[in-house]
């Protein structure tokens, strides 16, 4: 998912039906070598490899404060933006409510589901960080930090976002940044914005793949020793999930697509179903338990 939408800043994508063009592209033309296929291939090599060979999630702590920074400055610009349109008068007027005609389906408005449920199950590294902290209480104060930041940011870029593009906005924000822009100015701005929030994917990419990573190999190989031991084993694992992603990021150039996949289906499951699956699983084996054990007192009463 992350490839998509670097492939989407970088070079664009035509094939989706919006016709937009790359940050790549723009300043340099149509090149072979900044085609879309390329440049996520580059950025695989040359960022994602280097980051995602390291074997502890403390490894990654200024990677992900640079993530965290480029952010901020994402939503910082995309609010100035907002503001100073609010005040020139161009912004765009977003829908209170859907409208529903006679080409719409009242389903239609189930659509959102997905991308909510998909967010909902980004929290699966809580654990093997809260693991690597030195101090397990720092867990409590580092959760209400993260809820509260990407509260705001998540707030803001709904916000300010459908107040410039409106009912024009597309499924990835990015692609609404391409537009040319009536100033250099609002050019240049327009791609501090892409840039920035696509190098803050390259280095958010590391660590959610090292939990993905962990757990495959816990299915794979569940007898096996602890994976930042076996040197062959997790240079087979991090080089198959790379390349994995990297022909799914090329077969699916649509992040809707993506969005729709997981929500309605590994996320449902990862959220929902195997939590509550293990959940009954210890309830039936505690009812067993106190079923034994009350046996055996009558037993001793008797």
């Amino acid at each position: 998912m992350y490839q998509i939408i670097i492939g989407d800043v970088l070079s664009g994508n035509g094939s989706s039906g919006t016709g937009h063009s790359g940050v790549l592209q723009e300043w340099f033309g149509i090149q072979w070598w900044n085609s879309r296929d390329i440049a996520i291939l580059f950025t695989l090599v040359f960022i994602f490899l280097p980051l995602v060979l390291l074997r502890r999630v403390e490894s990654l702590k200024y990677s992900s404060a640079i993530a965290v920074l480029l952010a901020v400055v994402f939503v910082g610009i995309s609010s100035a933006m907002a503001i100073y349109a609010i005040f020139e008068g161009k912004t765009s007027n977003p829908k209170l409510i859907p409208s529903l005609d006679k080409q719409t389906s009242f389903f239609d408005l189930f659509t959102a589901v997905p991308v909510i449920v998909t967010a909902f199950t980004f929290h699966f590294n809580v654990h093997p960080i809260g693991f690597e902290l030195g101090k397990p209480s720092d867990m409590i104060s580092a959760v209400r930090i993260s809820l509260v930041l990407c509260a705001a940011i998540y707030f803001s870029i709904g916000l300010f976002g459908y107040l410039l593009f409106g009912d024009a906005i597309m499924s990835d924000i990015l692609v609404n940044f391409d537009k040319s822009s009536d100033s250099a100015m609002g050019a240049l701005l327009n791609d501090v914005v892409r840039l920035s929030y696509a190098l803050h994917l390259m280095l958010v990419f590391p660590l959610l793949n090292f939990s993905l990573r962990v757990n495959l190999d816990e299915l794979l190989f569940p007898k096996k020793p602890l994976l930042a031991t076996d040197t062959r084993r997790f240079v087979i694992l991090t080089l198959g999930l790379l390349v994995f992603s990297y022909l799914a990021a090329i077969a699916f150039p649509n992040i809707w697509y993506i969005f729709q996949f997981l929500g309605s289906t590994s996320a449902v499951c990862l959220a929902f179903i195997f939590p509550g699956a293990i959940v009954l699983r210890y309830s039936l084996i505690d009812m067993k338990i106190r079923a034994n054990l009350l046996n055996s007192n009558s037993v001793y009463y008797i």
